[in-house]
Parts: structure tokens; sequence; C-alpha cells
């Protein structure tokens, strides 16, 4: 059982790792504030914020301390002798989850989005004994959609998948963590989008009336875009 100390200890762990982290994605500027230039998504909707957790391939010193704060976190919230094999959904997962692998002593795999459509028409690269319980890892997650796709890929090739780990997760989609505990999977992530503009705040990237639009945004997304459309 839980002692409030170990609690409150794994909370102020978890709370530095998401800040670690949300400084690591603002130096290397795989986060970005627009609120005066929304971006445009492809679904159409616009949003004064924007992530990119592929660059965080391209810093070696950067990810290689997010994947030490990625192993962590797994450890704390699955265990260390829970994980049978980690699964990278394709493709910006794959990069993560063989560092996380790599870490961990553990095979890796990666799903595809759909079947390759020759040769063995595989969808999972790799292998992993009947039964397996396995982490899916991609890098972020708005609200869990893809994430559905592999869990089903993955459980209908034989595996376990009761977890999934991202760097970075939106934290703004209820209905998405809703979706996906439905199904039976717990997702754990180094930061959120909150972290993330708390780390702006507190290094002056944002103020102002561009810090009330992101806060805006974050805490209605639907409105916000709603009142971007009447704009």
């Amino acid at each position: 059982m839980t002692t409030p100390n170990e609690t409150a200890t794994h909370a102020a762990t978890q709370a530095a790792a998401a800040r670690i982290t949300a400084d690591i994605l603002l130096e290397i500027e795989a986060v970005l504030f627009r609120p005066d230039e929304p971006f445009t998504f492809t679904s159409g909707r616009n949003s004064p914020v924007y992530v990119d957790c592929r660059k965080i391939i391209s810093f070696p010193r950067a990810r290689a301390k997010l994947m030490d704060l990625a192993v962590e976190r797994i450890a704390a919230a699955v265990g260390y002798e829970s994980i049978d094999a980690v699964a990278g959904g394709e493709t910006a997962g794959i990069p993560f989850a063989a560092w996380i692998a790599e870490r961990l002593a553990l095979p890796m795999v990666y799903v595809r989005k759909q079947p390759k459509g020759f040769g063995r028409n595989a969808r999972i690269e790799g292998s992993f004994p009947e039964g397996a319980r396995v982490l899916l890892v991609e890098d972020l997650a708005t609200d869990g959609g893809s994430k559905l796709g592999f869990v089903e890929a993955l459980r209908t090739a034989g595996a376990q998948v009761a977890h999934s780990f991202v760097v970075f997760h939106y934290g703004i989609f209820p209905e998405g963590i809703a979706r996906l505990e439905a199904e039976g999977i717990s997702l754990h992530a180094l930061c959120t989008w909150y972290d993330a503009l708390a780390a702006a705040e507190g290094a002056g990237y944002l103020s102002g009336d561009g810090l009330a639009a992101v806060k805006a945004f974050l805490d209605d997304p639907d409105g916000w875009q709603a009142g971007q459309a009447q704009d």
C-alpha cells in the first residue's frame, strides 16, 4: 500500500520531470506558441500551439535525458518486471521505442498503421511470444485515436497491452483518455501543454494577451476554435 509520503514524493518527481521535459522541448524549439498567427492542422483545426517531437531525434544530449526520464516514468507507473517487449507506432514512435527498449534491455517491434500490402503483408515487424506484455510507445498523444489502432493490431497478434507511453500528451482532450481507459489502456507521459505553458511563461516566452489566448485554447479548445471561425 502506498503511503501519503510516497505519493507526495512520486508527485514531486513527476512534476520535476515534466518541467525538465518542457524546458528541453522549448530549448530545441519542439514546442511553439503562435497566438497571433495560429497554426492550421490537416484536420482544419486552428491552434495557437504546435508540438513536433520528431525534432528530439536531432539533439543527442536532449534525447538521452528525455529517454532517461522516460524509463524512470515507466518504471514508476508500470514496474520493473511488468513489460516483455516495447512496440513503436509508425512512424514517429519507432525511434523512441528503440531507445526505451535498449535502456530496458527488452525486445522491440514496430506496428504499421496498415499492412504493408506485399510479401508477408505484415502489420507488425519483429516478433514476441504469445501473451507477451507489450508497452506501446509513440512520440505524442492528442485524443488517443491512433493508440487504439496500434493496440488492436498488437492484441490481434497475441500481445497483452495495458500501457502506452508518450513523451508529450496534449492533456486537453479528456474524452481521449476515457476512450483509452475503456479499452484497458493507461497512458503515461512526461509532460503536457500545461507544463509547456508554465515553462514558457517562466522563461518569458509568453505574457499578456498572448498568454491569455493560449490559456483560453487549452481550457476550451473547441470553444476557442468556434471563436476563431466567428472572427
